[in-house]
């Protein structure tokens, strides 16, 4: 939905299914429609999409195309981001290190992120621009050389001139925004400056990487290395970096007493990594690649009594803290405060919360409509609080 300010507000279809374009589609028709009826029925609903490859594939052929903008125009519906992170299969099958692959030292990554731009540029409104999220480069455990790492570089070139290309034949503005997280190989302030740092050294005078390639903070994965939202945003304004989206995401954080440690086996599964980042007493950071190596190293006397834990597993926003769990809500919370304070740092807002179908039990008490209008409603409250408000104003569902 569109905001004051220029904002624009979605949910990241991510948590629904879709392995190619008909089930994505069935999964708009189905969840997408009914999310739209509890949140706003009377003003066009934005649509965070998400397309595997396979999708984005059937959906590029122009009949194909042709035929969701007319859906789009049907049920009041609009584009502005597309997430680009996962290539295959998102659900009900291991994802772990293979969200990352292909990555950016493979021609298919670039070749699916540049066709993932032309659908958006086709299914834009007018006089709004487009986002795509990405991989930060790679996994760091992966070990690219130097030279798989100058050719991600090279390849992340190539898709800014790609958008370039689009701006001057259509006039459409497009960004793309890597998105770091725990292990990424970039994957926190630092690790994203030095590369950006390094590719403006590549291209110096060329303005086109700040155009066109910029970051996506997700607050779920910056609160998990322990940065604080002033210091880690006003760090990328500083240095000229576009935020190009925010996700808004929350996470467990947690002590890791014997009762935690007990209840925390119900948030392992076999599908997405959950990271662990445990900061000790003295303030030395751990770093655990998934969720049962850190459980192992606590069974083995290995975790500090002191502890704190993040966890990468994305929790409804909306989520209460209770007696054992604790979440990084304050991370989110700080990040629309520094919004509000900075109103054009960002345009694209997206919920993120892709783990509906391996949230432990209780934690899923309501359906993922119902859970996603829940998160609509929280968030837009705290919005309002920093001056981003609804919109009325109607908005064409693109050309």
């Amino acid at each position: 939905m569109k905001l004051t300010h220029g904002a624009h507000l979605a949910y990241c279809t991510n948590v629904h299914r879709g392995r190619d374009w008909p089930e994505t589609l069935q999964s708009l028709a189905t969840h997408v429609l009914a999310v739209r009826r509890r949140v706003c029925p009377d003003r066009p609903f934005a649509i965070g999409l998400r397309l595997s490859d396979a999708a984005s594939r059937e959906l590029a052929v122009p009949e194909t195309l042709r035929q969701f903008r007319n859906w789009l125009l049907e049920n009041q519906c609009y584009v502005f981001t597309i997430n680009g992170f996962p290539f295959g299969n998102f659900h009900g099958t291991r994802v772990k290190e293979q969200v990352s692959q292909p990555d950016w030292s493979h021609p298919a990554r670039l070749e699916y992120t540049v066709r993932l731009f032309d659908i958006l540029s086709e299914l834009l409104p007018e006089g709004l621009e487009g986002s795509v999220s990405t991989v930060p480069v790679s996994f760091k455990q992966f070990n690219l050389t130097s030279d798989q790492l100058q050719l991600a570089r090279r390849q992340l070139w190539a898709c800014v001139e790609h958008l370039d290309g689009i701006r001057t034949r259509q006039g459409v503005g497009l960004h793309l925004g890597l998105e770091p997280e725990p292990f990424g190989t970039v994957e926190n302030t630092d690790e994203f400056l030095e590369l950006f740092h390094q590719m403006r050294n590549e291209h110096r005078g060329d303005d086109r990487l700040q155009r066109h390639l910029g970051i996506n903070y997700d607050t779920c994965h910056f609160a998990l290395q322990y940065e604080a939202p002033d210091s880690s945003l006003s760090r990328l304004l500083e240095s000229g970096v576009r935020v190009s989206k925010l996700h808004l995401s929350n996470a467990l954080r947690v002590r890791p007493t014997p009762e935690v440690l007990k209840a925390l086996v119900a948030f392992e599964d076999g599908v997405y990594f959950h990271q662990v980042i445990e900061r000790r007493g003295d303030g030395t950071l751990m770093r655990y690649p998934d969720l049962d190596l850190a459980l192992l190293a606590a069974r083995n006397g290995q975790v500090g009594a002191t502890s704190e834990w993040r966890v990468h597993f994305h929790i409804p926003l909306h989520a209460p803290e209770g007696a054992q769990w604790g979440t990084t809500a304050d991370h989110l919370r700080g990040t629309m405060a520094f919004l509000g304070r900075h109103p054009r740092l960002c345009q694209h807002l997206e919920m993120e919360t892709y783990t509906w179908e391996v949230l432990p039990a209780g934690w899923r008490d309501h359906s993922v409509e119902e859970m996603l209008a829940k998160e609509y409603r929280w968030t837009l409250e705290q919005l309002d609080s920093h001056g981003f408000r609804p919109m009325e104003a109607a908005i064409p569902a693109g050309k």
